[in-house]
């Protein structure tokens, strides 16, 4: 629903209260919305970008960040290793 173009507008600029019509705002806030999707588009393929880079990276150089699990293949080949060398290294006395 669109207001009438009459309707007014109060708004703060620059510390002070001004008055405008819907007609004359409405433009400016079209503009706006359109400039910040197109800055929300490109800010997220760069994003993505930085971090296909990124990963690309830490597998170049064999780097692992702490806490960061291993690859899934692995976890799965630990798993089963993984029971045997615990119980294995349980001291009993």
């Amino acid at each position: 629903m669109r207001p009438a173009k009459a309707t007014r507008w109060l708004g703060m600029v620059g510390g002070v209260l001004a008055e405008r019509t819907i007609k004359e705002v409405l433009p400016a806030l079209e503009g706006n919305n359109e400039q910040i999707q197109k800055t929300i588009e490109t800010l997220s393929q760069q994003l993505q970008a930085k971090g296909k880079d990124l990963n690309e990276f830490q597998e170049k150089h064999n780097i692992r960040l702490m806490g960061e699990d291993e690859k899934p293949a692995a976890k799965e080949n630990s798993e089963g290793a993984g029971a045997e060398s615990s119980s294995a290294a349980v001291l009993v006395s």
